[in-house]
Parts: C-alpha cells; sequence; structure tokens
C-alpha cells in the first residue's frame, strides 16, 4: 500500500534567494485557472515556474520543467501565455493532422441515452467514477513498473489532481498512471468491451421491473459514461508510455459520434497519464465549485491510494503598515522626546494552492497488531464526526469464500434517543469497494435494524463498484458478510460486559439496551448471543442489574424455572401480591419494568434449559404441592368458590385455591394462554381509538385466585354457609373482586362505581369512631330512645278489662 505523506503541498515560488507566494491580486492578475505558470514581476520576465507538488517539493532556482519532460499546463490544459502563444503562432504553419471521427457501438449509444435520462439517480458520483478509473490506472502503472521501470521514468509522483474553473463550469481531473494509447481509446472509450451490453440491458431491465434503484453503474464497467450525467462535452488527453504521441478524445451527450485527434500543441502535452476536461451543463455548473469538488472527494474517495489534490483558495495572515493619522502626528511631532513607532494591522493574503484532500488513512488495511487504541479513536472521531472516544471497537479480517475488511465500533451515546430502538436510516455503517465509498445508506441488509446503532466500515473487494439495494438483498456475497458482521458486534458487546469497569456495560445497557430486546423478537437465530447480554432488575437486586447467568447462579437448588413479573415500576412490582409466596421461599424474580421486556422474554422461552415463567399467570407451581391437604382444604373452600364463580358471573372464568398468596385475602391472574396485567395495560394504550375487539378476546380468561388462610376469606365461608343470599356478604365479594383488580395490575372498568362502594364500607367501619364524647352519648340516647319507643303498648280493654 503506498502510504500518504501528511504534508501539505507548498506553493511556494522560486525567484532569486527568495520565495513569495501567489497572492489574490496576482491570482487574479495571472488568472485562477492557470495553477502552473506564475510570472516573476520583480524580474520582469515571463518564465514559466512548475509547482513543487510535482517533484515531492525539489524545486531548484531557476529551474524549469525541461528536465522533467513536462510542459508548463499539461495538468489542466487550459491556460496558455504570451510565450505558448507565439509557441502556437510559429508552429501554425504546421497544420496539425485533422481529427478521426468515429461513430459509437449502437450498444454505447444505448446506454449513454440511459445514462443521462434515467440511469443515475445521484448525480454526483460520477466524480467518484472517474477517479476510481484514474486510480486503476496508477495502480497498473505502479504494477507494471516492477518489472518496466521504464514506464515512470518521466513523472515519479503517482497522483490525481482535479482542478474546478467555476467562472467556465470546467473540471479537469488528471492522473499520471498509465495512459491509452490511440487502439485504447477507440476500444475503451468506443465500445463496452467485455462488458456483456446485453447483460447490462436485461439486468436494467429486470431492475426496473421490480421498482428498484437503477443504481448500476460499475457493475458493467462503464462508470467513465457517467461523466455525461453532469458534462454535455467530455475531453480526454492521453498519453500512454507505450507510444510517443498523445491522443485526444472527445465526444458529446447527444451524438452518436466522438473524434480522436493527434496532440499537436506543445503546451498540452502531458508526459504520461490521461487528462478529462468536463465542460458542464448549464444545471449542473454548481459542481465546477473547489470546495464542493474537495467535500465529494472526502466522502466518496477519501481512502483511494494515491494523493488526491484539489485546487483551493487559502489565506494566510500577516502584518502591513498603516498610514499615521495627521492628528496623532502632530501630537507627535509636539513631543520629540517620545519614540515613535510604526503602525501596523493584521491582513489576510488570499492565494490558490494545491491541497491534499485524502489524508486520513484506511487504518483497516493494516494489521490490527500494529495499530492502536488511539489510532482506532482518531479514526473514529474523523470518520463519524464524534467527538466522544468509542465504548468498543473490532477489527478483522475475513478470508475464504468471501474476502472483506471492516472496524467496527460500539458508540458511546445514543445520538437517536435511547427510546428510538427502529430508526433504520442512521448511516452508521459505510461500505466501501476496494477503498471507495459506495454508500452508507442501508435498510438492515448489513446489519438487522435491532443493530443499527454498530457504526463502522466494511471494504470488500468481491462486490461490483456501485452496489444497489436489489443487489445487496440478492447477493449470496452480502448474506455471508451479514452473518459475519453480526457475530463480531455480538463478540465486542460481550467484552464489554465481561470488562472489569461494570459501569462500562452500564453505560451501553442504558443507551442501547431496548436494541438487543427488540433481537430477542426480531432474531431467533441470535438468541444465544442476545440473552448473556440481557439485564434486568429482580427481587433481589432492586438497586442495580443482574444478567441471566448471575440469576441461574443463584437459583436454589429445587428450582427449576425462572421466574418474572411485568410491571410499570421496580415499586408496583416488588409490591404486587403474587411475589408472597415466592419471597418467604426466597425465590428470586425478575422485574421487567420496560414495555418491551415482556415481548422479549417470551420469545426467548427458555435459557440454559430453564423456562421462563410468569408468576402472575395461572398454574404457577412452586415444587411444594401438598395432595392431602389441597384436598382438604378443597373440599372445605370448594362451594364457597362455586358460590363466588355465580356472583362474579363472566368477569372471571373460574375461582380455585391459590397456592402462591399469604398475606393478601386474594389475587386476580391471567389465562395461561392470555395477556398479563401489564401486557393488557399496553395494548389498551395502543388501541385507544382503535378496534378493541382482539383486546376483548385476550383479556376475557382471568382466573380469581383465594387465599384460604385469611380472614376475610373465612369469614366469606361462613357467610356463604349461614345465608348465601346475604346482601352484605354479596357487596363483600364484589368489592373483593374489585380489590383484587386493583392490587393485581388491572384496571377497573368503572373507577367510580368502585369509589362508591369503599367510601360505603369506609362509612359503616368509621361510623363515630373519632367522634366527640358528648356527640357519642346523643347517638347513643337517641338511639336507645328509638328503641324504648318502639316498645311502648298501649292498654287494650277485653271484657271491660285492660
Amino acid at each position: 500500500m503506498l502510504r500518504l505523506s501528511k504534508r501539505s503541498v507548498s506553493t511556494f515560488l522560486r525567484s532569486g534567494d527568495r520565495s513569495f507566494r501567489v497572492s489574490s491580486a496576482a491570482a487574479t492578475s495571472i488568472s485562477r485557472s492557470s495553477p502552473s505558470t506564475i510570472t516573476d514581476s520583480r524580474r520582469g520576465e515571463r518564465e514559466p515556474r512548475w509547482y513543487s507538488s510535482l517533484t515531492n517539493g525539489k524545486c531548484k532556482k531557476g529551474e524549469s520543467l525541461s528536465h522533467l519532460n513536462m510542459k508548463t499546463n499539461w495538468f489542466i490544459g487550459s491556460y496558455r501565455n504570451e510565450s505558448s502563444a507565439a509557441a502556437a503562432s510559429d508552429s501554425a504553419s504546421q497544420a496539425p493532422p485533422p481529427a478521426e471521427k468515429f461513430e459509437y457501438q449502437a450498444e454505447v449509444s444505448r446506454l449513454m441515452d440511459l445514462i443521462v435520462n434515467s440511469l443515475y439517480s445521484n448525480k454526483e458520483v460520477f466524480l467518484r467514477e472517474l477517479i476510481s478509473n484514474a486510480s486503476d490506472a496508477l495502480d497498473k502503472l505502479r504494477y507494471l513498473s516492477v518489472t518496466n521501470p521504464e514506464l515512470s521514468k518521466d513523472a515519479a509522483d503517482l497522483d490525481i489532481r482535479i482542478y474546478a474553473d467555476k467562472e467556465n463550469g470546467v473540471i479537469t481531473l488528471t492522473d499520471s498512471g498509465i495512459g491509452m494509447t490511440r487502439q485504447e481509446l477507440v476500444d475503451c472509450l468506443g465500445t463496452i468491451a467485455q462488458s456483456g451490453t446485453a447483460k447490462f440491458l436485461k439486468a436494467l431491465k429486470d431492475n426496473k421491473d421490480a421498482g428498484g434503484d437503477n443504481n448500476l453503474i460499475g457493475q458493467f464497467g462503464v462508470g467513465f459514461y457517467s461523466a455525461f450525467l453532469v458534462a454535455d462535452r467530455v475531453t480526454v488527453s492521453t498519453k500512454s508510455p507505450k507510444s510517443d504521441k498523445q491522443y485526444v478524445w472527445e465526444g458529446e451527450a447527444d451524438s452518436s459520434s466522438y473524434t480522436i485527434k493527434e496532440e499537436t500543441d506543445p503546451q498540452l502535452i502531458i508526459p504520461r497519464g490521461t487528462r478529462i476536461a468536463l465542460h458542464l451543463k448549464r444545471d449542473d455548473k454548481g459542481f465546477a465549485d473547489p470546495e464542493r469538488i474537495q467535500k465529494l472527494v472526502k466522502n466518496y474517495s477519501q481512502f483511494v491510494s494515491f494523493p488526491i489534490y484539489t485546487w483551493q483558495e487559502k489565506g494566510y495572515t500577516k502584518e502591513v503598515e498603516v498610514d499615521d493619522d495627521p492628528v496623532e502626528s502632530k501630537k507627535d511631532d509636539q513631543d520629540d522626546q517620545m519614540e515613535r513607532k510604526k503602525k501596523t494591522k493584521k491582513v489576510i493574503e488570499r492565494y490558490w494552492d494545491w491541497e491534499l484532500t485524502n489524508e486520513t488513512q484506511p487504518i483497516w488495511l493494516r494489521n490490527s497488531k500494529e495499530v492502536t487504541t488511539e489510532e482506532y479513536n482518531e479514526f473514529y472521531r474523523n470518520t463519524f464526526n464524534e467527538y466522544l472516544d468509542p465504548l468498543a471497537s473490532s477489527h478483522f479480517t475475513t478470508e475464504g469464500e468471501v474476502e472483506f475488511r471492516s472496524i467496527l465500533y460500539v458508540p458511546p451515546v445514543s445520538l437517536t434517543g435511547k427510546d428510538d430502538v427502529v430508526n433504520q436510516k442512521t448511516k452508521n455503517i459505510r461500505l466501501y469497494v476496494k477503498r471507495v465509498f459506495i454508500s452508507d445508506d442501508f435498510d438492515g441488509e448489513l446489519f438487522p435494524r435491532y443493530l443499527s446503532f454498530i457504526k463502522g466500515v466494511v471494504d470488500s473487494h468481491d462486490l461490483p463498484l456501485n452496489v444497489s439495494r436489489e443487489i445487496l438483498q440478492e447477493s449470496r456475497i452480502v448474506r455471508i458478510m451479514k452473518k459475519r458482521l453480526v457475530k463480531k458486534a455480538f463478540d465486542m458487546i460481550l467484552g464489554i460486559s465481561l470488562s472489569e469497569n461494570r459501569e462500562d456495560y452500564e453505560k451501553f445497557w442504558d443507551n442501547f439496551g431496548k436494541h438487543l430486546k427488540l433481537g430477542c423478537i426480531e432474531d431467533r437465530e441470535n438468541h444465544k448471543r442476545i440473552a448473556p447480554l440481557l439485564r434486568f432488575f429482580s427481587s433481589q437486586s432492586e438497586d442495580y442489574m443482574i444478567s441471566l447467568d448471575e440469576y441461574v447462579e443463584n437459583m436454589k437448588a429445587e428450582q427449576k424455572a425462572i421466574y418474572y413479573i411485568a410491571s410499570d415500576s421496580v415499586t408496583s412490582a416488588k409490591n404486587a401480591p403474587f411475589l408472597e409466596k415466592l419471597m418467604e421461599k426466597e425465590l428470586e424474580v425478575l422485574y421487567l419494568v420496560e414495555p418491551i421486556d415482556e415481548v422479549a422474554i417470551q420469545s426467548l422461552k427458555s435459557y440454559k434449559d430453564k423456562d421462563f415463567i410468569d408468576i402472575s399467570k395461572e398454574d404457577l407451581d412452586l415444587g411444594d404441592k401438598n395432595e392431602e391437604k389441597e384436598a382438604a382444604v378443597k373440599k372445605e373452600f370448594g362451594q364457597t368458590c362455586d358460590w363466588i364463580k355465580k356472583r362474579l358471573g363472566d368477569k372471571v372464568a373460574r375461582v380455585q385455591i391459590s397456592s402462591r398468596l399469604s398475606s393478601s385475602p386474594c389475587v386476580l391472574v391471567s389465562g395461561k394462554f392470555g395477556w398479563s396485567a401489564n401486557m393488557e395495560r399496553l395494548m389498551k394504550a395502543q388501541s385507544a381509538g382503535g378496534d378493541t375487539t382482539s383486546l376483548e378476546f385476550m383479556k376475557g380468561r382471568r382466573v380469581f385466585e383465594i387465599n384460604p388462610e385469611h380472614s376475610i376469606i373465612k369469614s366469606i365461608n361462613a357467610a356463604y354457609r349461614s345465608n348465601p343470599n346475604d346482601e352484605d356478604a354479596m357487596r363483600a365479594i364484589d368489592l373483593m373482586y374489585d380489590a383484587a383488580l386493583v392490587s393485581s395490575g388491572f384496571t377497573p372498568e368503572n373507577p367510580a362505581e368502585l369509589g362508591g362502594k369503599i367510601y360505603e364500607m369506609m362509612g359503616i367501619a368509621l361510623s363515630g369512631k373519632w367522634s366527640s364524647p358528648e356527640v357519642q352519648q346523643h347517638m347513643a340516647h337517641s338511639h336507645n330512645a328509638e328503641l324504648l319507643e318502639a316498645e311502648v303498648v298501649e292498654p287494650v280493654e277485653v271484657d271491660g278489662k285492660k
């Protein structure tokens, strides 16, 4: 790999023994579109100067380009000074050979029409395609130079230069690569050699029928034609070391032909490589902005292995003298003893210079043992515009049937919000093909959506240069890549959970815990990887969360299941009546206090051969059944249960003796296959104002359990045996059901009615309890008087006697 130095190419121009920068004024007089020829005004002569960037900064005083066999404007081919004009007039007597006209292959004409009118939805990728072609040309030259050093003797530097002429709407891209001969121009730019045009057009048609994004350029070797997305005329000037002549190819977007001619202008001769000039369309001249070009290079071609220079305006601060104010000068003259000082001010001097644009190194190409943590963190901050270091990183290479390199990161915080677990448009994964950026707009192709918070880069050698979403969805290569990326992501998260610093995983869980719970629901294949990463509060750990592994380690020897209860908070969960018997037995219960928790646990079903049991549902088995005792209790309270069921009617499915209560008189549990109270509350909130048919069906099965050891239940049992039709007993059953409804987590259908019942019972229980003695005596006297008056009997005469 060619390592790029971090030097910024200097534009110091030598003149005598002193150097100077091109100021804005000088740049204006010279024209901004000529970064290769400067006039030394102090010497009064027009002498062509060359930039140190072409020879690694080794400029010598008074030396021109002749020793490099270079001409002054070879990398832009647009500016001609007076001397070049004179040279052109001298050579005018020798007429240049006429340009030859060629017709495009029929398939090329159709292809260009598709490119311009319908193929690309994103025009800015034209620069990525051209830079990729230039990089390929440089790679080929470097490879061939190993066995034939003569190929690279004319220009030692291997680089790419992009010059944007905003005023004229022209973009010029120059590389010092292998170049092309005349025949290669015809073969490469006039036909689609070895690209399978019929296959391309068929794939395009199929993709259109599927309603997909027809973003397929690069897959069939037609990247060059993307230049016509933004240009109505393209000129390619190229010089191959295999040929002594330089040729110029020129084509227009709406033409069915192109021309090739020999370059005869000495000022436009290049030592080696290719210069492409794009004459932009009227609506696309905004691409000729130097800042926009620089931004596109950094976005798409940041990690190309060759240096990419762009022509940019710069500035430096210098001090200049300021004329004295007349009033101040008069005061200074009056005071001869005071030393006069020259006044200066700071100004910014503007100049134009080549600037290295792709300075960031693709560290994923290096050996992971050679990269430090600081380098990983710096790459993360620069690539994703972050200011905090990641929690963890994973650098790996995959070889075999699929080859790719990747660096993955776990961010320190969730930028989309802790509750946003389904945000699929994160742009967190940047896909590269041979170091060329392809896209960061994926919809679950490389990572499932519950891992969308993972950030990183993936560099593949097996994917085509331009990848559409449809190709990703159908590609076997992508499916293999996804499986391995997900595995590495889980390994990275597991490493955080096993860290000695518990706070790191607490921070991760606080930000991304809900994402993993979503994974329990959506990704059954990875349950074994997700489950060890889950964290919950429990009855024995109310202040900090524990893992499922810790729960299993703390289980009783006779315990056969993992118990849990779902609620809206830890406080309501730990006070639920369902826990009473389990707390007596010191059995740990997980508290599921997030809305997604219950569905996630139900999706897991078990962990390490231990089933998850909801203690708020019927048929709870704690492993302590006593059949003789149960039979005796059932005989004692069986008819009472039937009496209560008759009173409650369809409100409950049945009434039975409870094995989970110790201090509460009763509890309302859900059916084994129905919603729990917590789930019913959540679903009711979601379906507010909508269809409640399923809600009514799922919540219909409730089981009313009574505690035969409680005094209230004993009183109810006695009431049934003495007077089953007693109204007070009936009201007591109704109130007991409503109280169980609330304490079990359900929502009463008529809260006002429940309140009235409570107030009535309070009135009876509290009547006169805290009244004053006089009031109590008056109330007692009134009560006795009423009793005495009721006992008065008037005498009646019978046979003349009273």
